[in-house]
């Protein structure tokens, strides 16, 4: 509830007239005092009923919570935020996948880098139409597809990654952020970059570290390895970059969570792309609660004569 404001705080000026007619009504509540200017008071004692009685649930106190509860509405309370309806989803993606002998382990099976690769290709089957790259790297860093809305293609072209086709040994991931980076710029739309691999040795830190002094493009990291010392260096790897880590898991839940990622990431860049959630609705049906007094017989006349 730290983010609670409200939308229209305009409305809330409609409080001052509330405390005044309040004021009036309580004032001026009970008809002796109106008719006592008219009719002697040893006669107005036998003509008056229930003029003793107050009741807390009358006109007098009822009509302002009513209001309050309406301007209250009207304000648009929020403090939580969601996805404008009509938003259209330009963020550009940039997958960088490492491509090393480790990832052809099998304690992911089928393998590393066949389970990184059905990732990608259930994370593009969310995003149908959004421009997505693919960057690859061991010793070197290399763009296997540049930005393509084709999801089929870059499909086909991640699925043909193997060791084999890498021209440097070992595993260097900072170059190749840095060219997902300047693709993204390139492109003149906000973007997003996706880290799959399977742990960082020391100098690739240090490559992070630096990576994000220089306030680059954000990035995620989709973690593929079982527990131990590799999956250790990248929960490291995620701290230097301040990025999220997602495990690799068995079903889609990791896909939808990175889905989630790349299709509001440019809520906090882009206008329209994300939006304050108006919880004034949900006062309508408590202000149509108060209501319902008016609607009762003799509401009114009842208590006028109290």
């Amino acid at each position: 509830m730290s983010d609670f404001h409200f939308l229209r705080p305009y409305w809330l000026l409609a409080v001052i007239p509330a405390v005044l007619l309040s004021w009036r009504l309580l004032m001026s509540d009970g008809t002796d005092r109106t008719w006592t200017k008219h009719i002697a008071p040893h006669l107005l004692s036998q003509l008056m009923t229930g003029r003793n009685e107050r009741h807390w649930l009358r006109p007098a106190t009822l009509l302002p919570v009513g209001w309050l509860i309406a301007v209250m509405a009207l304000a648009g309370p929020a403090w939580q935020r969601e996805p404008a309806p009509f938003a259209e989803d330009t963020a550009v993606l940039v997958i960088v996948v490492k491509v090393t002998p480790s990832m052809e382990s099998a304690d992911i099976q089928p393998s590393r880098l066949a389970r990184a690769q059905q990732k990608i290709r259930d994370l593009l089957a969310l995003r149908p139409g959004a421009k997505t790259a693919l960057f690859a790297y061991a010793g070197s860093a290399h763009r296997v597809m540049p930005l393509t809305a084709d999801a089929d293609i870059l499909q086909q072209f991640a699925g043909e990654l193997s060791p084999s086709v890498m021209p440097v040994e070992g595993s260097m991931v900072g170059p190749a952020l840095v060219a997902a980076d300047e693709t993204i710029k390139k492109s003149g739309q906000p973007g997003w970059i996706l880290w799959i691999g399977d742990g960082a040795s020391p100098a690739e830190l240090a490559d992070l570290a630096k990576y994000r002094q220089e306030n680059r493009t954000p990035v995620s990291v989709l973690g593929i390895a079982a527990d131990g010392p590799e999956l250790d260096t990248l929960r490291t790897a995620a701290k230097q970059l301040d990025a999220p880590l997602i495990r690799v898991t068995a079903d889609s839940a990791d896909v939808e969570s990175l889905g989630h990622q790349a299709r509001f990431s440019i809520a906090d860049e882009q206008d329209g792309g994300e939006l304050w959630k108006d919880f004034g609705y949900w006062l309508v049906p408590l202000l149509g609660l108060v209501s319902l007094a008016w609607f009762r017989r003799g509401w009114m006349a009842a208590a006028s004569a109290r």
